[in-house]
């Protein structure tokens, strides 16, 4: 059992001291919440295998009654603790920890966009529709303000819940340095992986991405066109049919830090096929520029019904969220929809 959790050569009754040693610990010390999620992080195994080789480590090593009393605890603080890298499904544990890697895993509960009834949440902005404008930000950039109705956004809040509570749905992304991105995540059409700043058709998990509702599609088609008649141009922004969305929902705490969407086709990129991120909920601060300055981007406040959509020469600006504005989104969608507090993005593009 010892050998299986340490790797071969290791003795069984090492493991206590090889982690404490790691990390400078002694066992009570050991015991604290950042030492248990060392220890998950080192063993790379299930927390369920870990009880019989402390059982063993504490009497071979340390014959008393303390020893196991700790070695026991321990084990209880483990189960307790280590749920965010090794889950149970009909009694077998789902590991999605990647030796040498951070973990990509998947909650052991869905992650749902809607609250229950019994909670409802806070808003102080009662406004409805609202007539639509536009703002051009940049040549191939342009901000659709008040863009989706209620109605609209709506419909998106209930395809998003549907898909992201079923196979394939949110999940908290986390890089390979192990940094969890400050955000739910899930992926149609393609899944896009932040370990490997890749698209693949199977998630870490094997779970494949889901389909890419029509629904969406026709809506990015349907913006874009608009958007050439509003910049009369149709060599600023490409049209495109999209084939993978990256949805994420922040909660007010959530961000983002600026980075370029570079990851799509050689093909895609080259011709400046556009992004079209869709904002419900929350306003967002959204940052954009040239470079990953924060100091020198620009800001733009993105609230709920906005389409933003940036393509051809600014398809590959800096961009990011730098905060979320609680209680801002509007009354009435939160009334039809119990949506949580926080801001649900769609970002459509063509691989």
């Amino acid at each position: 059992m010892m050998n299986h959790l340490c790797g071969i050569g290791q003795s069984s009754s090492s493991l206590i001291g090889l982690i404490c040693k790691k990390h400078t610990l002694n066992l009570f010390q050991f015991s604290s919440h950042r030492g248990i999620m060392n220890l998950c992080k080192v063993s790379h195994h299930p927390i369920r295998h870990l009880k019989d080789a402390f059982l063993r480590s504490s009497v071979s090593d340390h014959d008393s009654d303390m020893y196991k009393r700790a070695s026991l605890s321990l084990y209880e603080s483990l189960v307790a603790f280590g749920k965010g890298w090794a889950t149970y499904s009909t009694g077998t544990a789902k590991q999605y920890h990647q030796i040498g890697g951070a973990a990509n895993f998947r909650q052991t509960e869905p992650f749902s966009l809607i609250l229950p009834r019994n909670i409802g949440n806070k808003s102080t902005k009662k406004k409805n529709d609202a007539e639509s404008t536009y703002k051009i930000l940049g040549s191939g950039m342009i901000l659709l303000k008040n863009y989706l109705s209620i109605s609209d956004q709506v419909e998106i809040v209930n395809i998003c819940q549907e898909v992201g509570i079923g196979p394939g749905g949110f999940y908290q992304p986390v890089f390979l340095s192990g940094a969890k991105m400050k955000l739910q995540m899930m992926c149609l059409g393609r899944n896009w992986d932040p370990q490997t700043s890749s698209y693949t058709r199977y998630r870490s998990d094997g779970v494949q991405a889901p389909s890419l509702p029509d629904t969406l599609v026709s809506l990015v088609e349907t913006s874009l066109q608009e958007s050439c008649a509003l910049t009369k141009s149709k060599d600023e922004i490409p049209l495109m049919s999209p084939d993978v969305c990256i949805v994420n929902f922040y909660t007010t705490t959530g961000r983002l830090g600026l980075h370029q969407d570079k990851d799509e086709s050689p093909d895609s990129l080259r011709r400046g096929l556009p992004v079209v991120s869709i904002s419900i909920g929350d306003s967002a601060e959204f940052l954009y520029g040239d470079t990953r300055d924060t100091q020198k981007a620009k800001k733009v406040l993105l609230k709920s019904g906005d389409i933003l959509i940036f393509g051809g020469k600014c398809r590959h600006i800096f961009h990011g969220v730098q905060s979320i504005i609680p209680y801002s989104a509007p009354l009435s969608l939160l009334q039809k929809t119990m949506l949580r507090p926080g801001r649900l993005n769609l970002t459509l593009r063509k691989y």
